[in-house]
């Protein structure tokens, strides 16, 4: 009963907007601490992208050049590996490659809460970077129990995809993922 039990509660916290801002406000803080990333997130189609690496763990080897299954920072299980696509929280194929419609809610009530900023961005870029609340709050995550996979995973995407754009990491979807991108709009990636 108690597996049952927290399988339906880790189930219920995923499809709430608040675990949503913790996975965003974790992979940000990651990536705006990691070397070459200029202290920022870059543009929503890096993020997009660069949360599906972290929703799809298991793919994210295939993507980025810098990653093995080996990492123990991804904590891939054999399940993951057998199944990549077998995710508690899929994203949706979109025009321009993985993409979740909460992304607009989420940024905006991290900002909202003074968790992160915008910042200085790419002409037509939307760029975000923690605030130092932000930071804490990351910070406090990842030495939960329940976050530091999350973060772990976080740090191990940000680092292996410095000086990577937006634009670079949807190719490289594009190309090494070809089948699974092969796919009408708007349906879900399994």
């Amino acid at each position: 009963m108690t597996a049952v039990l927290n399988a339906l509660e880790r189930r219920v916290l995923q499809e709430d907007l608040a675990y949503h801002q913790a996975r965003i406000l974790l992979l940000v803080d990651a990536v705006s601490s990691a070397p070459g990333h200029a202290r920022k997130l870059d543009g929503l189609t890096k993020l997009a992208k660069l949360d599906f690496l972290l929703r799809y763990p298991a793919l994210a080897p295939a993507v980025l050049d810098g990653l093995t299954t080996a990492d123990s920072r991804l904590h891939l299980t054999a399940d993951e590996l057998a199944e990549p696509t077998n995710v508690e929280s899929p994203m949706i194929r979109y025009k321009y490659g993985p993409w979740d419609d909460r992304y607009y809610a989420v940024i905006g009530a991290l900002v909202g809460r003074g968790l992160l900023k915008y910042t200085k961005a790419r002409k037509g870029s939307v760029a975000l970077a923690p605030t130092p609340a932000g930071r804490r709050l990351s910070t406090e995550l990842s030495r939960s129990d329940a976050w530091r996979e999350i973060s772990e995973r976080s740090q191990a995407i940000a680092e292996s995809s410095s000086g990577l754009t937006g634009a670079a990491l949807k190719a490289l979807i594009y190309q090494r993922l070809a089948s699974l991108m092969d796919r009408p709009h708007r349906q879900v990636i399994r």
